[in-house]
């Protein structure tokens, strides 16, 4: 790497919290239980917020991740971490997907205020998802989403500078969609998650057929 004058991105180590369990608010419990591997789309759905740093102060990415896929499938971005965020994040998610309400779709995310708020609650009781948390400050309990984060500033914001929010959600967003549609993933035998859909569902059909 020196004699080509390569240098290796490394994450940052500064960090703020974007997880405050310090409430009284309902926990579910964790139904998931590590167990990131599923059979089909819309079985689990697991949920994150991660930060971004600009000149305009802190920008917040909500994500919605199904774990067959690992296909980001809603997404939300704001200047504050609030219900509304997390909420917006999953509305997207359910209006992409349209899953079945007789699924048994599982949403699984860290215990914070947003998730455990009336708000999300109530949105997940009306689209029929159970709710399913971590184990206070166990962050391997939902270790896709950490992973997926860590890509995302290891590969795309790590040594950005932006001067204004909106130059941090086109970044994000950009990434996004090139997450989905072309970045190769080792744990779908290195393909894209788009691409590892579609294979799936042309598998199932030549099954059927």
């Amino acid at each position: 790497m020196r004699k080509n004058g390569i240098r290796a991105r490394g994450k940052r180590r500064f960090r703020i919290t974007t997880t405050d369990s310090r409430h009284g608010l309902p926990i579910a419990p964790n139904l998931l239980d590590r167990h990131f591997t599923v059979a089909a789309p819309n079985q689990v759905w697991v949920g994150d917020v991660t930060y971004i740093a600009t000149e305009e102060g802190w920008l917040f990415l909500a994500v919605v991740l199904d774990l067959f896929s690992r296909r980001i499938v809603g997404w939300s971005l704001g200047e504050q971490i609030t219900s509304e965020l997390v909420i917006d994040a999953l509305r997207m998610a359910w209006f992409l997907r349209c899953p079945d309400r007789k699924s048994e779709l599982i949403f699984h995310s860290d215990r914070g205020s947003q998730y455990a708020s009336h708000e999300f609650s109530k949105l997940l009781k009306e689209c029929g998802i159970t709710p399913s948390m971590s184990r206070k400050g166990n962050c391997w309990d939902n270790a896709c989403s950490e992973t997926l984060f860590g890509s995302l500033k290891v590969e795309r914001l790590h040594g950005q500078h932006f001067e204004t929010r909106r130059q941090g959600k086109d970044e994000a967003i950009d990434w996004l969609l090139w997450y989905n549609q072309t970045r190769l993933h080792s744990t779908l035998n290195y393909v894209s998650p788009m691409q590892f859909e579609q294979a799936s569902a042309f598998n199932t059909e030549t099954s059927a057929s």
